[in-house]
């Protein structure tokens, strides 16, 4: 049996619009990669998503450097990460989840994962979540003191401008911000007691179209279609914009009524909706803005630029839904490219994951 025995809630972070700087705070950076419980006893080990989930079968070659690396006997939370070049990968690892065996063992080989340990919550028979983070860290470096990667000890430190200078710097890794821990804070499962510093940006885009919301179709808008135009004039789809109250739903599906007469007459994703190609990001995988076929969304003029802050754009598109700022009459659609969005350089991850070397 192990220590704990899973499923084990995690402890969650809040959001803050600023790094706390009171007495008492520790920091760490922000991993962008899947929060991880690893639960071993001997040979026995469980991998744990933080939606309470296995997860040893995606990461088969996590098996042995957690049984060579970890405590006998033991309970640590950290993080899985891919690194890709010079940054993480989100995208790489979501890819990881998949069905087959056979594809997750070629992915393991050719993408192999990394884990980031920062608490330990149990060692041996001895249950360590009342214990104070200060003491539960200080007993991590202990016993993570010869491990190597895969495995790696999470940078840490109690300088608010030291970790104001993580939050810059390191974005260009891939990592989206900072944690703040209390250094006297027991582990509290579940409970949002730790504080989050992210990114947001902004970023003005150009309303492609919208979709209707499910508890009102034809009455309340859902979402928003977001695009930008490419270096050679191409509009990709990028994301969704939400997060609208009910009345500005009902608002927004009056004010953007008169943009859909004759939406799709000068739409470049007009010939996409009729055919069966999707040779470039649209507005959602086999979907199409036409009767006859599977209707995610509603096509507008491309008339309308929208103002949206977002925390995270991969591969082109935006992890999560931004939220609506503002419009912007004072733009032009085609002044909505990809050139705006903030390329940070890369910081090299190995100094991050191996600080000491």
């Amino acid at each position: 049996m192990y220590p704990i025995e899973p499923p084990l809630e995690p402890m969650l972070a809040k959001g803050v619009t600023s790094i706390p700087r009171d007495e008492g705070w520790l920091f760490e950076p922000k991993w962008d990669g899947f929060r991880v419980l690893i639960f071993r006893d001997g040979d026995d080990l469980y991998l744990q998503s933080r939606s309470l989930k296995p997860m040893l079968r995606y990461f088969p070659e996590l098996r042995e450097p957690c049984l060579q690396m970890l405590p006998e006997r033991c309970v640590v939370d950290g993080e899985l990460i891919i690194q890709q070049g010079d940054s993480l990968s989100f995208g790489t690892l979501q890819m990881r989840l998949h069905p087959a065996k056979s594809h997750i063992d070629k992915l393991a080989a050719e993408t192999p994962a990394q884990i980031v340990l920062w608490d330990l919550l149990a060692e041996g028979d001895e249950l360590l979540l009342e214990v104070p983070f200060g003491e539960r860290r200080l007993r991590l470096q202990r016993v993570l003191e010869g491990a190597r990667p895969p495995i790696h000890l999470t940078p840490i430190t109690h300088d608010p401008d030291g970790a104001l200078d993580w939050f810059e710097r390191f974005e260009g890794a891939g990592l989206d911000g900072v944690i703040a821990k209390r250094a006297d804070s027991p582990y509290l499962p579940k409970k949002r007691a730790m504080a989050k510093s992210k990114h947001q940006r902004t970023a003005d885009c150009v309303l492609c179209g919208f979709r209707w919301h499910k508890k009102g179709p034809g009455e309340l808008i859902g979402s928003f279609i977001l695009g930008l135009w490419d270096a050679d004039g191409k509009l990709h789809q990028i994301g969704v914009a939400s997060s609208f109250t009910a009345a500005r739903r009902k608002e927004l599906a009056q004010e953007l009524e008169p943009l859909r007469a004759g939406a799709l007459e000068d739409h470049p994703w007009a010939a996409w909706a009729a055919s069966d190609e999707q040779q470039d990001r649209r507005p959602g995988a086999g979907s199409r803005w036409n009767a006859g076929k599977d209707l995610s969304g509603e096509p507008v003029r491309l008339e309308r630029v929208v103002e949206v802050t977002f925390n995270q754009f991969d591969g082109g598109r935006l992890r999560h839904p931004a939220k609506f700022v503002r419009w912007r009459p004072d733009k032009a659609v085609q002044d909505c490219r990809y050139d705006q969005m903030r390329v940070v350089p890369p910081y090299e991850l190995r100094q991050i994951l191996s600080p000491g070397d």
